[in-house]
């Protein structure tokens, strides 16, 4: 899994589309809408790009999030998480995705409360600093995106961190064991 130069950043939630696009045209900044480009499309334009920010909307664990909610809501079949996450390593370690630097989360007050559990407990448990939340507009997001604050980085096995999830429960997602 490679890292670039540029500071990653995918905008996840409703209408990440427009608020990516709002985004082009910033000194630095190259946004990159997702479209009906596919998340590997996305992440070759990611790689080729040389800006002191990349913003997009094509969620590498996008998959993996939709599985883990899917699971505790009982929207998802007995092993669905599992084969999401599979995919996504094998994704990831090929470089057809890139992990982010950064998500920034649109209204995360406004998500079903699993999803917020995943965004807010399971990803920000992993790396606090790494995901922000930030009102729905392009002007919110700009400006997170110059107080962007350095933490710790994914987790190093993130194999063994993916496949832990299906015993990491809502609730307690992102509390220190035994909390």
């Amino acid at each position: 899994m490679r890292r670039l130069s540029s500071t990653v950043v995918v905008v996840a939630g409703e209408r990440a589309d427009t608020v990516v696009s709002g985004l082009d045209g910033l000194h630095n900044v190259r946004a990159i809408a997702r479209g009906e480009r596919s998340p590997a499309e996305v992440a070759e334009a990611v790689n080729r790009t040389v800006a002191t920010y990349v913003v997009h909307d094509a969620d590498p664990l996008g998959a993996v999030g939709d599985a883990w909610t899917g699971l505790f809501d009982g929207t998802v079949p007995v092993g669905g998480l599992e084969v999401a996450i599979e995919s996504a390593l094998a994704a990831l370690r090929s470089d057809r995705v890139v992990l982010p630097d950064y998500y920034v989360v649109l209204d995360p007050d406004g998500l079903p409360v699993t999803r917020r559990h995943w965004w807010l407990g399971v990803l920000a448990g992993a790396a606090p600093a790494r995901v922000v939340p930030a009102r729905a507009s392009s002007a919110a997001v700009a400006q997170e995106l110059g107080r962007l604050a350095s933490g710790r980085w994914w987790p190093q096995d993130l194999a063994a961190w993916l496949r832990e999830l299906p015993r990491t429960v809502p609730d307690q997602a992102g509390l220190p064991p035994g909390a």
